[in-house]
């Protein structure tokens, strides 16, 4: 009989992981001190009876890691519950730190108050802002309240955003207080924004600004609505999965147009910079440009399925930083799924096909599309109480030209600028791939059965599906020294 040997690696997994089961225990249920003290004594009991054996000693430091996470957690609720306003009225000057987004009726700001606290200010009205700009507001600050099951207060909270400012009155008092580098980014943004209007109709315009820099705001109402039906929101939506998603897409394309897979690394790497630098660093993204970024190092090195200690690791960090991203998260919680997805599950899958279908690039993108899919499926039913049944048929026909018409789109705008001539030639090739794109969504979301209500799936029903999945990996992973070729 085998004896369980850890080294330095799995331990390291263990505790990483520890760590995240803390976050996540203390994000869903309420551990009060007896349960931590509890656990303490336990532990320390086992420890001082078997004081000489090394798994005890990582019992307990997983014990030790958890607990951490947990009280992390707890520091973090604990904060945003002791919230309370000295009064109802506010009136101050405060900065625009991001940049103020345009919805159907109203102008949504967030701005950040002298204390650092941060309030979101919703502005019916047809004055303009935009980042860096000083306002004095006057306005009744209130915590958000939750409607409908949906915990709006933790949803702001992540993002540091503790108010809301209702009946604002507000003054611009000044501009450009903001980081100058963000800014111009920013400028150059709406600027190529500007470019696509110009260059592209609508409603391909208004895809092609979400696949550049996120957001659905320019599309038809319909056209939206099939985009969830069809579970394709995320390629508009700075939700972090698209990066994740592009990032190992720009990988594959690049060793299938020849580059050396370090050089494509570079070119790929380059990629996720440009996009997450061209939707302003929201966290969101900047998480999964990280995630992205250790995806494509795995696949640099060939090393695609030990990467699980960088992966697992770099989340436990994130959860440090922000311990709210656990649950309340949801572009944090796909890319995070996607990438360890992809890790955990490709590998697999290869077995079962040649080297020569490998070579040909396209069924790589497929397992890992697929690896993806099923490890945020529950994510998405969960969150959204419904379900894509049609979701991997819309994701297989799309994603694998989203990259090239990002590219497009992205040369279409800068051309803009300098050679319209180019640009028009760009344009016509952006509005091809990008009709055919709303016509795969309008057609598979046009489907009574496309979508299906998931009222039910409970945190238990999430918790056994992953049970599921990760036992089928394990015996997969078994039974991968049989390799099978179809």
């Amino acid at each position: 009989m085998k004896t369980m040997t850890l080294n330095k690696s799995k331990i390291f997994l263990i505790l990483s992981l520890s760590f995240i089961g803390g976050v996540a225990g203390r994000s869903f249920w309420e551990l009060g001190l007896i349960e931590f003290y509890g656990l303490a004594v336990v532990t320390i009991i086992f420890l001082t009876v078997n004081y000489k054996s090394k798994i005890i000693w990582i019992v307990f430091m997983a014990v030790l890691f958890f607990v951490l996470g947990a009280w992390r957690t707890d520091l973090k609720l604990a904060e945003i519950n002791k919230l309370e306003l000295k009064g109802k009225e506010f009136s101050g000057l405060v900065k625009i730190i991001k940049e103020p987004e345009k919805r159907d009726n109203h102008l949504q700001i967030i701005a950040e108050l002298p204390n650092k606290e941060r309030v979101l200010i919703k502005l019916y009205s047809i004055k303009e802002f935009k980042y860096g700009d000083e306002i004095k507001i006057k306005c009744n600050l209130k915590i958000p309240e939750n409607f409908d099951d949906f915990n709006y207060q933790m949803y702001l909270a992540k993002d540091k955003i503790f108010y809301l400012c209702k009946k604002p009155k507000i003054e611009k008092t000044g501009e450009k207080r903001g980081n100058k580098i963000y800014a111009n980014i920013l400028y150059l943004k709406n600027a190529m924004e500007k470019n696509i209007e110009q260059a592209i109709p609508q409603p391909e315009a208004g895809l092609a600004k979400g696949l550049l820099f996120g957001g659905s705001s320019h599309l038809p109402e319909k056209l939206k609505e099939n985009f969830s039906r069809t579970g394709m929101t995320h390629i508009i939506a700075v939700s972090g999965y698209n990066v994740t998603i592009i990032s190992e897409y720009l990988m594959l394309a690049g060793i299938f147009l020849g580059f050396w897979r370090r050089q494509a690394f570079w070119l790929a790497l380059a990629g996720i910079f440009i996009f997450v630098a061209m939707i302003g660093f929201p966290s969101s993204a900047v998480r999964a440009g990280v995630m992205g970024s250790l995806l494509l190092w795995a696949m640099k090195n060939g090393r695609l399925a030990n990467a699980d200690n960088a992966i697992i690791f770099s989340g436990a960090i994130m959860l440090l930083i922000n311990p709210l991203s656990f649950r309340w998260d949801i572009g944090f919680q796909l890319s995070f799924l996607a990438t360890l997805g992809i890790i955990r599950m490709s590998p697999i899958w290869e077995n079962y096909f040649s080297n020569k279908l490998r070579a040909l690039g396209l069924v790589e993108i497929v397992l890992m599309t697929i690896s993806a899919q099923i490890f945020v499926l529950p994510i998405i039913a969960y969150n959204f109480q419904s379900l894509s049944v049609i979701s991997l048929l819309a994701n297989l026909l799309i994603l694998l030209i989203i990259p090239i018409t990002m590219l497009f789109v992205f040369l279409t705008a800068i051309f803009g600028f300098v050679w319209i001539s180019l640009a028009s030639i760009f344009s016509w090739l952006s509005y091809l791939l990008l009709h055919y794109e709303i016509e795969v969504v309008n057609f598979l979301g046009k489907f009574s059965w496309a979508s299906i209500e998931m009222k039910g799936f409970s945190q238990l029903w999430f918790m056994a599906y992953y049970i599921i999945v990760i036992s089928g990996i394990y015996y997969l992973n078994k039974i991968r020294k049989k390799k099978i070729v179809f």
